[in-house]
């Protein structure tokens, strides 16, 4: 019983005391300078391994698991937007920046249109607002056709905004082979 009060106690304080760190941060600590709303960052200009503002970066994302609730923003897209803002608030311009960002297994149904999104979960597609900023920053959001039709889903109901790939597997590997960086998420 010691032990357990011992343990509640402690998990008290933590909790405190991490409340009390976020009542203390500045209304912009967290930022979104370049997909706003999405991929908040706390840019640290003195930090190490920052992205050089005169290099072009090619990042390929493999992005393979979907939000936990139909009404979440897919957290690796969102991971995507943070990469975006971190390298824009490093100075590197968006021209600079060559992402691809490819879905596949329980990601697919992100790119799903507001239609077929609502067909299957009862609600817009939270994830479209996001796929959008990305797309007028420069990235290819993509769809793995494979998985597409895996889970049974019709072409013509992946949103407009999506590029269809003839697969996950080789959009990975014809983007590594030109250079590209993989990032799974």
């Amino acid at each position: 019983m010691r032990k357990l009060m011992m343990t509640g106690t402690a998990a008290l304080v933590l909790g405190c005391a991490s409340m009390a760190m976020g009542a203390d941060m500045p209304k912009d600590f967290w930022t979104t300078p370049a997909i706003q709303g999405y991929g908040k960052i706390h840019y640290l200009p003195d930090a190490a391994y920052k992205p050089r503002a005169d290099q072009t970066y090619r990042i390929v994302f493999a992005l393979t698991k979907g939000a936990k609730q139909p009404g979440e923003v897919s957290p690796a897209l969102d991971r995507v937007a943070r990469t975006v803002n971190l390298y824009v608030a490093s100075g590197v311009p968006l021209m600079q920046l060559k992402f691809v960002a490819v879905a596949y297994g329980d990601a697919t149904s992100i790119v799903l249109d507001d239609e077929q999104y609502r067909a299957k979960f009862g609600m817009a597609n939270p994830n479209l607002p996001l796929i959008e900023a990305l797309r007028k920053a420069g990235v290819d959001v993509s769809v793995c056709a494979q998985a597409v039709a895996e889970h049974d889903y019709q072409y013509d109901w992946v949103d407009k905004r999506v590029t269809l790939a003839l697969s996950g597997l080789t959009t990975v590997t014809t983007l590594e082979h030109d250079g590209y960086v993989l990032m799974p998420l």
